[in-house]
């Protein structure tokens, strides 16, 4: 016959069984996502910091800063804006803060002006690792620290257009960030001839013809078109 007491046992066994039924399963891994990339490298960033959005290594070799050899004038002339600046002395590692601090320059500078844009034509993608003074050779590479980046003499590193801006304002805002660059800099202009290496590869002048030397019958021939 049924009763509330049988009623209750029933229900108190199925309840127990669930619960070890569910205690007995292995713990699910969604949480667990495998990836290759280091702590730091899953690090968020702000829409304005130089940095890569993820890396697969976070430490690379130092390097050495490229010297063009090879005849390519690539990234020496303006691309995108009317006015910019380019390395003239020797090449340089340039840093995240230092980048960033020749842009905030420019970018208050040219508040004013509605519609001007900034082009920085060089990327922060090396990160460089540093060890601590005095401390024993061996044990791993040292720690992150910040990113960089290698370029060679004549490249082309801010460019500033959108709008027309006047040259004596244009060199003014230019001078101050390359203040902020560890390099000499040159202030250039949409003709400005591109750069191999120290040398400014001029076009070279097209020859003049002095009409004296040019024969008598050549010269009263009429032109006519050869078929």
């Amino acid at each position: 016959m049924f009763s509330l007491s049988s009623f209750r046992r029933a229900v108190g066994v199925g309840a127990s069984s669930l619960v070890r039924a569910r205690v007995a399963q292995p713990p699910t891994s969604q949480h667990r996502v495998d990836t290759a990339l280091s702590p730091l490298g899953i690090f968020t960033r702000g829409r304005a910091t130089l940095a890569p959005k993820q890396v697969k290594n976070i430490k690379r070799h130092k390097g050495r800063i490229p010297i063009p050899t090879g005849g390519s004038t690539k990234g020496t002339t303006l691309a995108y804006g009317d006015w910019g600046i380019r390395i003239k002395g020797n090449g340089a590692r340039l840093t995240q803060k230092q980048l960033t601090t020749a842009r905030e320059v420019i970018l208050k500078k040219l508040k004013v002006l509605k519609g001007s844009k900034v082009y920085l034509r060089v990327f922060p993608d090396i990160p460089v690792c540093i060890k601590g003074n005095e401390t024993r050779m061996g044990k791993g590479k040292g720690t992150f620290e910040f990113w960089a980046t290698r370029v060679p003499i004549g490249r082309v590193i801010f460019e500033i257009g959108g709008v027309p801006i006047r040259e004596e304002l244009a060199r003014d805002i230019l001078r101050q960030a390359a203040a902020k660059l560890p390099t000499n800099m040159e202030f250039i202009n949409k003709s400005t001839p591109p750069r191999l290496g120290y040398l400014v590869l001029t076009p070279p002048k097209p020859a003049e013809i002095d009409p004296s030397v040019i024969p008598e019958n050549i010269a009263s021939a009429p032109a006519t078109a050869s078929l």
